[in-house]
Parts: structure tokens; sequence; C-alpha cells
């Protein structure tokens, strides 16, 4: 045993934290069977076989086939700081009745944060970094958003309604601007009686869809606006033959944050052997392009590749004094470990109706 006290007590937290981890995923599994039968299909986040792009279609194919002229744009201020205890408890007992598996998440819930060496319990929120918490955070949602939000679509709405949630971030697209605003209304009620607020600056009305521009236009207000939704920005436009078409971007700032990073790390790597630095570099653009390779955002991953290529060549230009490596000797190495962009994934419709064939009842 070791003398040091914090020493102690860091490895009796770590040995605690591994244990905890294990029996996590076996509850996560076991959980996961009970509540996929009961999640609504619009949510999206944390589920097995659905994932971000799932989403995006499910949220471009919405807009294009039903009637959708506004889109409100939900950000809940620290949700995952903020659920309720004794809220989220009640709601599992809806569907567990094991009172060894309630015991276990309550005392996760109540586990707190370690800080030097001091332990914080919390009364609220979902545990940092817990493999159970995206579970937690989707059965609570699916009391307090789901299954209103389906609820009120059915009683109150007059026009069409589209719903999309991912995790804590949901959009929702409606055909009347004063249903749209009412349920706005609505909704900051109910999240009020649930320990849950919408952020005031970030949660945002506004006029998208076909009909967006045309509409804009005649009353002298220029182009649509934009809003942002699993790391793109989404745009009216149009396609090459006229026709309404939604464009997705990739976030200026989420392209460079990633941009930071990497010359960060070029710059800690900088006295890396070449073809150390290639297979790294090679990763991160097939990784990013993995998940930002979508049809329209062709221009935004020549950006991303163009940025990689500059930052290669000018941290190799300043690993000795002979002088900046010219383009002519940098170009064979570029061609040779960075792969060019091009688009992977499919448009959004045809993906979608691949996954939601319109014969099956959950279509």
């Amino acid at each position: 045993m070791l003398k040091n006290s914090l020493g102690e007590v860091q490895y009796e937290v770590t040995v605690a934290a591994l244990e905890d981890k294990i029996v996590q995923r076996a509850v996560v599994a076991v959980l996961n069977a009970v509540y996929e039968q009961e999640f609504v299909g619009f949510s999206y986040g944390f589920r097995p076989k659905r994932s971000a792009h799932d989403a995006l279609d499910a949220l471009i194919v919405g807009i294009n086939r039903k009637r959708v002229n506004w889109v409100l744009d939900l950000d809940v201020r620290d949700f995952f700081g903020t659920v309720s205890h004794e809220w989220l408890v009640r709601f599992l007992e809806h569907r567990i009745g094991d009172q060894r598996i309630l015991r276990l998440i309550r005392k996760w819930l109540k586990a707190g944060v370690l800080e030097e060496g001091v332990v914080t319990e919390g009364e609220v929120g979902t545990p940092q970094g817990a493999t159970v918490s995206p579970l937690l955070a989707n059965a609570y949602l699916h009391y307090v958003f789901d299954l209103w939000a389906h609820q009120w679509r059915k009683r109150h709405a007059t026009g069409d309604v589209i719903i999309v949630r991912y995790a804590d971030d949901a959009v929702l697209g409606f055909e009347h601007e004063a249903e749209a605003r009412r349920f706005l209304e609505d909704l900051r009620t109910r999240f009020a009686e649930f320990s849950l607020s919408l952020h005031p600056d970030k949660t945002r009305l506004i006029e998208f869809g076909r009909h967006a521009a045309a509409t804009r236009k005649r009353q002298g207000l220029g182009r649509p606006e934009t809003f942002s939704f699993l790391g793109f920005t989404l745009i009216c436009g149009k396609s090459r033959r006229g026709h309404f078409l939604i464009h997705r971007k990739t976030r200026g700032d989420r392209m460079r944050a990633t941009l930071r990073r990497v010359k960060d790390e070029l710059r800690r790597r900088m006295h890396w052997p070449l073809p150390e630095q290639g297979r790294w570099l090679r990763q991160v653009l097939t990784g990013y392009f993995a998940y930002h390779a979508v049809p329209t955002n062709f221009w935004a991953l020549r950006a991303f590749h163009g940025e990689v290529r500059h930052l290669w060549r000018r941290f190799l230009s300043r690993r000795s004094q002979r002088g900046r490596v010219t383009w002519d000797r940098f170009q064979p190495l570029a061609a040779a470990w960075l792969p060019l962009p091009r688009i992977l994934h499919l448009w959004p419709d045809q993906r979608f109706d691949v996954r939601h064939p319109r014969w099956e009842p959950s279509a």
C-alpha cells in the first residue's frame, strides 16, 4: 500500500472507475434491448445502427418532401449538466423493475467529480465520460421531449411538422410560422418543469425551405438564413438544373479547430521521419473525409486538403536551414501520402429510402 494518501486515493478511484466501466457496458447492452423498442423514430443519437448521417438524411428528406417553410433550431442549455436525478430515476422506473439496476444507476449518478483529491457530489447532471450517460440522456429526453413533441404534433398541428433529434440537438420543420412559435413557447414551459431550459441566443426560428428564397425576395429581406446541425451548415440553394437543393457545408469554426489541432501535432512531429508523418496525415485526411465528404461539400473538402498540404510543406521547410521545400520537391510527397478529396456519401434521399423503405411501418 502506498503511504502517500493522495496516491492511495487515486489508486482506489482508478480501480473503481475500471470496474464501473465494465458494469456500465453490461447494463447499457441490456437497457438498449429494452429501450430500442420504446424510442421514437426521429431520435437518432447514440442508438444502435443509427448515425449522425442518418439524422442529417432524415432532416433533409423531411424538408424536401414535406411542406416545410420554417425551421426551429433548438439548443438545450447545458443539458448533460442539468438533468434532474429525481426525474431521471422516475422515468427509468417506468420500464426497469429490477431494483439492483436502479441502485447501480443511482450510485453512478451520485458518484460526483474528483478534483484535487476532493469528491464533490451533485444532485443534477449525468456522469461525465461515463458509458451509461448517453443512454440515460436519451431516456430522459424520450419522456421530456420525444413523446411530448409527438403528441403535440398530433393534437395541435394543422400543417406539416417534422422532428429530428440527435442527443440534445434537435431541429424541427413547420409549415406555419404561428405553429412554430406556439410550439416554442409550449416547449419552454415543458422544459421548465423538468429542470431544463433553452439557450436564448442559440435557439432560433428561421424561414427555411423551398419557398423561403422567393418569399424573402418579395419582401426585400435578402437570402434565407442558415442553421447548423451535426457539424454542417445547411443552406437553401439550387441544383445545376435550377431545382431547390439543400447545400451542406462543413462549419467554418469546426474546420479551423481541426486545422489548429493538425498544426499543433505537426509541430510536435516536425522531426519525425517523412514516412511516419505521411502515414499520420493520411489517417487525418481519411478520417476527416469519412465524415465530411457529403454531396455539395466538395469545395470545403478541397479547402481542408489544401490547408493540410500548406501546413506540411511549411513544417518540412523548417526542419533544417537548407532552405524552403519547393513545390516541385513537395508535390511527389503530397501525391504519395495525402489522399485527394472526393465525395464518399450518397445523396440523402437515396440512402434514406434504402434504410427506410416505404412498405415498412416505421417509414
